[in-house]
């Protein structure tokens, strides 16, 4: 069964993207490349989510398949804000973070599967 303490660590990471994507948006940097950021098994959630220590029946669960989806959509859509950010779009990448923005709709669809999953893993 999927790691409820996982899932906790993934929802607080996730957490954390806001506050990076943002610091790159302000200083037009990443300490992170942009290829690597949109890749979805680079995280340590990313690494949980297709490593080995889920079983086959949690791999082929519906709560994994959407966290999975939705993971990698959110990494593809990260990578664009810090795109945008690096290459001087400040705007662009400001209303992607915006409460009506692409990156905050993705991240909250995560959020929200994330929590279901965990629910359903107790």
């Amino acid at each position: 069964m999927a790691s409820v303490e996982e899932l906790d660590k993934a929802i607080g990471a996730h957490g954390l993207w806001k506050a990076r994507l943002k610091l790159a948006i302000d200083t037009g940097k990443t300490d992170t490349p942009v290829e690597i950021i949109r890749q979805d098994n680079q995280c340590a959630f990313g690494k949980w989510l297709y490593g080995p220590t889920l079983t086959s029946m949690d791999k082929s669960s519906s709560h994994f398949n959407a966290v999975r989806q939705l993971h990698a959509e959110f990494h593809r859509t990260a990578a664009r804000v810090v795109q945008l950010a690096v290459s001087g779009k400040k705007a662009e990448a400001n209303a992607m973070m915006a409460m009506n923005g692409e990156y905050a709709a993705i991240s909250g669809k995560l959020t929200q599967a994330m929590m279901e999953w965990k629910k359903a893993s107790k």
